[in-house]
């Protein structure tokens, strides 16, 4: 048994956090990794297929997007970016880069005079298709995020026919991630280096 098997859950995943974190933090070239992982990501039948895409807006030192969402606003497709507003996360029509502006936390959200403009909000079970940041994954397609809940209680919501695509760097791949039977697992995980099939829902 690994160290991480004989620890309490909860330590288990505070160290693979930790060292998850400690990992993307000193992952080098971030920019062009990410845009591999973006092509990958625009390449997959997924996304071939859906008519609306959930895409996060990458926060500190997660895969950036954001460099990616002009080319994804170009395209066909409805694109939704999430924001957080009181623990949970709402969903915003993004149409142009001009919709968007740092916020607290130097994050780049949608602007507060738009948030509740009836056109651009968007339902979660409008979602034919969901990118997802994460913190730690491995390869059954378990993930962690920051242990706040935000993307769980979000991700219960959308439609079982809905594809989670998660994107990651290699180093946030660890051998198993402590589990709760409430948790989600992606159906796929996409690195710099491969596509990484999960068990899904």
């Amino acid at each position: 048994m690994s160290q991480e098997q004989l620890m309490d859950p909860r330590e288990a995943k505070k160290a693979i956090r930790e060292q998850a974190h400690a990992n993307r933090k000193a992952q080098e070239n971030k920019e062009p990794l990410s845009e591999r992982i973006c092509e990958t990501f625009i390449a997959q039948p997924e996304f071939a297929a859906a008519k609306t895409v959930m895409v996060y807006i990458d926060v500190r030192t997660e895969v950036k997007t954001r460099q990616h969402l002009p080319k994804l606003l170009a395209g066909d497709k409805r694109i939704v970016v999430p924001y957080c507003v009181d623990g949970e996360l709402e969903l915003f029509l993004l149409e142009n880069m001009d919709e968007l502006e740092i916020g607290m936390y130097k994050i780049l959200e949608p602007k507060v005079e738009l948030r509740e403009v009836p056109a651009k909000k968007v339902d979660v079970e409008e979602l034919d298709l969901v990118m997802v940041p994460g913190v730690a994954f491995d390869a059954r397609g378990a993930r962690m995020g920051h242990g706040m809940g935000y993307y769980d209680k979000l991700l219960e919501h959308a439609r079982p026919d809905a594809p989670l695509i998660a994107l990651a760097f290699e180093c946030q791949l660890f051998p198993e991630i402590p589990t709760d039977a409430h948790d989600v697992y992606m159906d796929k995980i996409i690195t710099e280096e491969r596509v990484i099939p999960g068990k899904g829902r």
